[in-house]
């Protein structure tokens, strides 16, 4: 190894959940490493968030803000939002690990506006908007949806006032072990080979959404923590569960990274229409436009099939002073080439979030003694089989909090200094031909025929030297690809975010799939029912 360094805990990733570890534990007095795949931080990011500017973390895109109950509000309560978080779940959200995460919200928050965070308010509270699933405004917002980009820009600036060591266009190849215990990580900077040594690392690598065509997530979403960690040893749960927001910008051939039209712009009064100017979700749910994400994408797609429309619309003519509360959607709206002067956004489904991964406990533990794993990447248990919208910046919150304090009991321990593998091969395709495979039938619908097509695909990718970031992600793509195929095979129901054709109806009982990788193949190594009785609001 060219560079090696020491710390008591190393990070990987630099979204909320990566950095509000990283400060908590710097805070306490740790030594952190940060390995941050994008470039260096830009203190003026948050005035770029536009698709001009390609930015590294999920957490700069999100838009909503995030749901968070103050207990000072009198019509709402965290009981309230429980019952909410479980329906969306359908049947998938485990109340044991959801209740403390959604208790200890506003206390994380809290830190967060003390770390430099500054949320939309008037006369002295935090101004709140309704998103879909939500029965009360709960949301939090700053710089109208501009709230990724704001809370990204604080916790950068904060990590650049700590001691905190960011490595910039960094990428970990390997989550280095000793008798099953974590002893360090190994990455790529500048094109030199280096190793971290700690007892403790936490995954923090966002989602996968580029395991699709079209997404919402920046270009750096690519499975590469779903990767590390099977290979490392550890279980992923529910990965067949991938949400796909409603609501993505339509620009006709576009690929890739396209911009997301938040769900509090009809939180706000925009309503979905279709070419014919019918609403989409009449009839549909209770809830109309503002139903659970799954039941919103399903009944967009069913317009546009009836139609035979590219997509459907949003009409933003009834929200107020849309330009002022929504200037990142109007950013990327124009910076698209859409036309909207009638009012109308046109808009599709689009692979949006992760709601499986790794599996964690509520402390942020995984099953490799050591490896921690936080924020999108991991399976606490709060979002089930559909993520409840503006929980994720909630739990990357909460989350990396969690972590932090674990690695303060496991700070000081003695690490082995283990031989470090080579990069090696693994199996990966040409990007474009996963992409859509994928999105031809692994997508919103799912049969048994389209699953095994694919699963061969991947089954016979070639393999190829991993020698550079890209052939890097185009491996963790290929592995991440194959674990949401086999976890699809495996659920022959219809819940959440999974639709099987084959399968229309929902099991009776919810049940969680665990995988491990034992070889080259994905096996499945336990199956556990998710009891929906809400537990204490406490942790072991």
């Amino acid at each position: 190894m060219a560079t090696q360094r020491r710390a008591d805990l190393v990070v990987i990733g630099a979204g909320i959940a990566g950095l509000t570890a990283a400060l908590s534990a710097a805070e306490r007095g740790l030594d952190v490493v940060v390995l941050n795949k994008g470039s260096r931080w830009d203190p003026d990011a948050a005035r770029s968030a536009t698709p001009h500017a390609e930015h590294s973390t999920s957490t700069f895109y999100a838009q909503g803000g995030i749901a968070v109950v103050d207990p000072s509000v009198p019509d709402d309560s965290v009981g309230l939002h429980l019952t909410d978080t479980l329906a969306a779940g359908a049947g998938l959200a485990d109340p044991v690990a959801t209740e403390p995460i959604l208790t200890d919200g506003w206390p994380a928050v809290a830190q967060l506006v003390r770390r430099g965070a500054d949320f939309d308010s008037a006369r002295g509270r935090f101004l709140r908007t309704r998103e879909g699933g939500h029965s009360v405004r709960r949301i939090i917002h700053a710089g109208g949806d501009a709230t990724g980009a704001r809370v990204q820009a604080a916790l950068g600036a904060a990590v650049g006032r700590s001691p905190v060591t960011v490595i910039d266009e960094s990428w970990a190849s390997d989550i280095l072990t000793d008798d099953g215990e974590v002893v360090g990580v190994a990455y790529v900077h500048d094109g030199v080979r280096g190793v971290a040594w700690a007892p403790t690392v936490l995954i923090a690598t966002g989602g996968v959404g580029h395991v699709y065509a079209a997404t919402t997530n920046p270009a750096g979403a690519t499975g590469d923590g779903i990767a590390l960690a099977l290979r490392a040893g550890a279980v992923v749960a529910d990965l067949e569960f991938v949400q796909f927001h409603p609501t993505m910008l339509y620009v006709p051939g576009a690929r890739g990274r396209r911009t997301l039209v938040s769900e509090a712009v009809r939180g706000e009064g925009g309503r979905l229409v279709d070419a014919a100017g019918r609403s989409v979700t009449a009839g549909v749910h209770r809830l109309g436009d503002l139903a659970p994400r799954d039941v919103v994408a399903r009944a967009v797609r069913a317009a546009m099939e009836r139609t035979g429309a590219d997509s459907v619309y949003l009409d933003i003519t009834d929200v107020d002073e849309f330009e002022g509360r929504f200037p990142t959607v109007t950013a990327g709206v124009r910076a698209s080439g859409v036309d909207v002067s009638g009012g109308r956004l046109p808009v599709v489904p689009g692979a949006h979030y992760l709601c499986g991964g790794i599996v964690t406990d509520i402390d942020g533990r995984t099953g490799v003694t050591g490896l921690l794993a936080a924020g999108e990447t991991a399976r606490t248990g709060l979002h089930g089989a559909n993520r409840l919208a503006s929980n994720s910046l909630l739990e990357g919150l909460v989350m990396g909090r969690q972590a932090a304090a674990q690695a303060v009991e496991r700070a000081g321990r003695s690490v082995a200094e283990v031989e470090v593998p080579g990069l090696g091969v693994a199996q990966a395709l040409d990007r474009t031909v996963l992409q859509d495979a994928m999105s031809g039938r692994v997508a919103l619908d799912r049969d048994a025929q389209g699953l095994a097509e694919v699963a061969r695909l991947l089954a016979d990718a070639p393999e190829r030297a991993r020698r550079d970031l890209r052939a890097s992600e185009d491996a963790a793509l290929a592995l991440t690809a194959k674990a949401i195929v086999t976890a699809a095979q495996a659920r022959q129901e219809s819940r959440g975010c999974h639709a099987r054709t084959d399968f229309p109806d929902k099991s009776a009982i919810g049940v969680s799939r665990s995988f491990a990788l034992v070889g080259d193949e994905l096996v499945s190594v336990a199956e556990r029912p998710v009891s929906q009785e809400a537990g204490v609001s406490a942790r072991s």
